[in-house]
């Protein structure tokens, strides 16, 4: 179901892992749409009903804009485009071969979540006509309507991320790069954000550099994937840039010891900060906040595994780690 957030912009819930976990938005201008993130396939008759519901059609759909090519963002695009007969397919440079032909994609994401969730969870990967995407360049501006929306260029989460601003609502599309924010540990203006350290890809210096750049827009709102509209994001920053911090310390604390029993203890550290950190701030029961992060915890915890083995390909190469 699609949520009206103003300014003729829509958070739609794909539905994935239950509700409002993962989000997809429409934005709406002089008879043209953008759709950012595209949910799973599984994702597509919600998208569908959400274009209807604003009084529009598939073929009025411009640009599907997926901040990048992790399947929760991503995994329905090749549906999405078919469905959208006049859409561009607007990406990431580095994300847009696997769009072309998501066969890596598909086997990478298979290896992280197992065949089984995989199916069920994201269905089938299609490909996009290459003709019909184009890789966005740091700060090109794309027409909708009578608005523009800016490709920038927010490594960190991953590399092959974008946000997306929109000049005339002053909201900026954020995918991961703003964290995790979920409408159930929220009070009024109290927003909780975390960070999201999937596996493959966590910089954390890039990622604070991303959040520079971002703060830099003076965005009005920050539109997150996981999940919805953050207003004031200048005042909710930090709480994110302290949540990467603390990833990273339980990283480097486990980079010293010896490799035996590390995917377990990094997954015990990073269950411990993570819902610590949401009890204390919504007052939620303990077994409430892990069934809303369990797919979270598992993902970041793989995440901190692979960039400490990069780390230390990078030391046995004779480059910095950093």
């Amino acid at each position: 179901m699609a949520e009206p957030i103003g300014h003729d912009s829509y958070v739609i819930d794909t539905g994935l892992y239950g509700p409002l976990h993962a989000a997809c938005y429409l934005i709406a201008d002089d008879g043209e749409l953008a759709i950012v993130d595209t949910g799973t396939q599984h994702s597509l008759p919600l998208v569908m009903a959400a274009i209807e519901a604003a009084g529009a059609s598939p073929a009025q759909v411009r640009y599907v804009m997926p901040t990048h090519v992790h399947l929760d963002h991503a995994g329905g695009a090749g549906q999405l485009m078919r469905a959208c007969p006049n859409a561009t397919l607007v990406v990431h440079p580095r994300g847009l071969s696997h769009m072309v032909d998501p066969t890596k994609l598909q086997a990478g994401a298979t290896a992280v979540y197992g065949e089984l969730a995989f199916q069920r969870d994201f269905g089938e990967l299609l490909p996009v006509d290459q003709a019909r995407a184009h890789a966005a360049a740091d700060g090109e501006r794309f027409d909708l309507g009578r608005r523009r929306l800016q490709f920038i260029d927010t490594p960190g989460h991953a590399n092959h991320h974008g946000s997306l601003f929109d000049d005339a609502s002053g909201y900026l599309f954020t995918g991961d790069t703003f964290g995790l924010g979920y409408t159930q540990f929220r009070d009024g203006d109290s927003v909780l954000l975390l960070a999201t350290t999937t596996p493959v890809a966590f910089d954390p210096d890039a990622w604070f550099a991303s959040l520079e750049r971002m703060m830099a827009l003076a965005p009005r709102a920050c539109c997150l994937t996981h999940f919805g509209r953050i207003d004031d994001p200048a005042a909710h920053v930090e709480g994110l840039r302290d949540s990467i911090a603390a990833h990273v310390e339980i990283a480097l604390d486990e980079e010293a010891r010896d490799a035996d029993g590390r995917d377990a203890r990094l997954h015990a550290a990073v269950e411990s900060l993570l819902v610590d950190s949401a009890v204390r701030h919504s007052g939620l029961a303990e077994p409430t906040v892990h069934a809303i992060l369990a797919s979270d915890i598992e993902l970041n915890a793989q995440g901190l595994a692979v960039w400490l083995a990069r780390r230390a390909k990078k030391r046995r190469d004779g480059q910095s780690a950093h």
